[in-house]
């Protein structure tokens, strides 16, 4: 740790004193007057223990040559012009300081100790350094000087007395309000040169003009707290000030509106950037600009608008913009854009985002496709060797029933054939395929011909009376019936005696599977016709592609009854 590092600690460490040794040297200027070597030795001293005291620069920092020769023209120019009326003005902004500082400390001891050192400094205003510069000395009235040169030793006793934190806190920027402060001096500014302008103007004592002044300062304060908010349910200038304040007259809320049009507009996302970039240049400060993406990050880059002299970065993720303003932004200004840049990359994430879950659906409907076609392939198979099975064993059936049934069936598995193809080539959602392929047929005829495919299976089909003008989509009452008894016929394998039974409504309204089997066990049926399950033969994958093709059709496929003996599942519009 070097010397000046211990020295900054020992400081920061000890600021009350530093404080106390700053006012009893400006007391002693004070008293010294402003015509005087002596006093203008002091005021250099007390200017070299503010540096010491001040909170915004630390005190062990090192000085640059730039700043000590900043520092030595301010005081060669202090030297060359000290008198009354820059003793005044240094009072006055050493009480703005204090001011400011004492509003932010929550320490009752140590705002005490800064209030006493307000007090004392606005005591050292009004009392001894005002009536100074007042031109006739008889509207002075009766001098206070004796009374302010012996109190204010106690005032600097009163403040060593008092007890400090435990905590030191480290003085930084942030212990003063610049607000605040400003505040504070506008006050003191106002008072002084008030109570000079009613001695002149009004010919009025001292001490009345102080009081005169103060009287208009309070009532002004009072009309302007009330017209900062009048009353509940008027709003007052606080919040024209405060909307002025965060807008700083930006048209921020147009070029939001503007920015959501075009994120309606525009669905790709370098379209998207280009058009509300372009709409940017509407700002009265921006000139143009350029983006490009940032490490590491996938975007794309571009330019809008013209280069200027003042530029400004606006780093982000996955965009960087590049500003061309005609003036250099003020630090309000750079913010707003800022933020402004930032809701741009918002929605151009959003963007992106949609555009990877478009080609997600996508290939989310390649993938359900091909698992459906997948499946009806494996049912057009097992179409087929039924077909054959029968036609290699001539002796259960005759010739012409073969060639009948080979008449019927043929034509129907050709068709469906040809739509697996279309929906191979040209794979589509299933509200897509709702308009596609496979349109309505008669109930009758689908019914006979689901009977002739499955005659050697031993299924139980339940006679019907169709309405001759009943009609249903075939390509999903296929899909739902080849699932559903492909699944049955499996199930039969593994339990001996299993019976299945089909049952259609006479109005073509729904359709039913039931197996006398055991039932599907809790952990599938939670998620069976909801999502893909785990099955050694392959039952979830089917029945889940079933169930979202019934919805596209505006059916629902559900497991009716799930008990022992009596396992249905169940087809039914929900428009009947």
């Amino acid at each position: 740790m070097t010397a000046l590092v211990r020295f900054g600690n020992f400081l920061r460490e000890r600021q009350r004193w530093v404080l106390i040794a700053l006012l009893v040297v400006l007391h002693l200027t004070l008293l010294a007057g402003a015509n005087t070597v002596v006093g203008l030795m002091c005021w250099l001293v007390d200017v070299g223990l503010f540096l010491l005291w001040q909170p915004f620069i630390q005190a062990e920092r090192k000085l640059d040559a730039g700043a000590l020769l900043s520092i030595g023209l301010v005081l060669a120019g202090g030297a060359w012009l000290f008198g009354w009326w820059l003793l005044i003005l240094w009072v006055i902004i050493l009480a703005a300081l204090l001011g400011g500082r004492v509003l932010l400390l929550g320490h009752r001891p140590t705002r005490i100790f800064y209030l006493l050192a307000f007090a004392y400094l606005l005591c050292a205003l009004l009392v001894w350094l005002v009536p100074r510069v007042v031109p006739d000395a008889t509207l002075i009235g009766p001098s206070l000087d004796l009374y302010f040169a012996w109190a204010a030793p106690l005032v600097f006793v009163v403040m060593l007395l008092i007890p400090r934190p435990r905590a030191i806190q480290m003085p930084s920027s942030g212990t003063v309000d610049f607000f605040y402060s400003l505040f504070i001096f506008l006050l003191i500014s106002v008072l002084v040169l008030g109570s000079l302008a009613f001695m002149l103007l009004r010919e009025s004592l001292y001490i009345e003009a102080v009081f005169k002044t103060l009287v208009s300062m309070a009532a002004m304060l009072l009309m302007i707290a009330w017209a900062w908010n009048p009353r509940p349910g008027f709003s007052g200038i606080g919040v024209f000030l405060s909307r002025y304040l965060l807008t700083i007259g930006l048209p921020f809320e147009t070029w939001l509106q503007q920015l959501m049009e075009c994120a309606e507009r525009e669905s790709d996302p370098d379209k998207f950037l280009y058009a509300a970039f372009e709409r940017m240049l509407g700002l009265p400060w921006v000139a143009g600009g350029a983006w490009f993406p940032a490490s590491g990050a996938e975007a794309g880059a571009g330019h809008f608008g013209q280069e200027s002299l003042f530029r400004q970065d606006f780093p982000n993720q996955p965009l960087v913009l590049t500003l061309y303003t005609r003036h250099k932004l003020s630090p309000s200004l750079v913010w707003h854009f800022h933020l402004l840049a930032q809701v741009t990359n918002e929605y151009y994430i959003a963007k992106q985002r949609a555009r990877e879950l478009q080609q997600m659906s996508y290939l989310r409907a390649v993938h359900e496709t091909g698992a459906r076609l997948t499946h009806d392939v494996k049912n057009l198979l097992q179409s087929m060797n039924n077909l054959c099975f029968m036609a290699q064993a001539p002796g259960d059936i005759d010739g012409a029933r073969l060639t009948q049934l080979l008449q019927r069936q043929l034509p129907q598995i050709t068709q469906r054939l040809q739509q697996t193809l279309e929906k191979l080539q040209a794979p589509q959602t299933p509200q897509a395929e709702v308009h596609g392929a496979g349109g309505l047929v008669l109930a009758e005829v689908w019914w006979d011909v689901l009977q002739q495919r499955y005659a050697h299976d031993e299924i139980l089909f339940s006679p019907a009376v169709l309405d001759r003008t009943a009609r249903l989509p075939a390509a999903l009452f296929d899909s739902v019936a080849d699932n559903l008894l492909h699944n049955a016929l499996l199930k039969r394998q593994g339990e001996s005696g299993l019976l299945v039974r089909c049952t259609l409504a006479d109005d073509a309204a729904f359709f039913t599977v039931c197996d006398s089997g055991s039932v599907v066990r809790k952990e599938i049926a939670e998620d069976l016709l909801r999502a893909p399950v785990s099955s050694e033969n392959g039952l979830g994958i089917g029945l889940y592609h079933a169930a979202r093709q019934a919805e596209g059709y505006g059916y629902e496929l559900r497991l009716a009854s799930n008990v022992a003996g009596q396992v249905c599942f169940e087809l039914r519009s929900r428009h009947r």
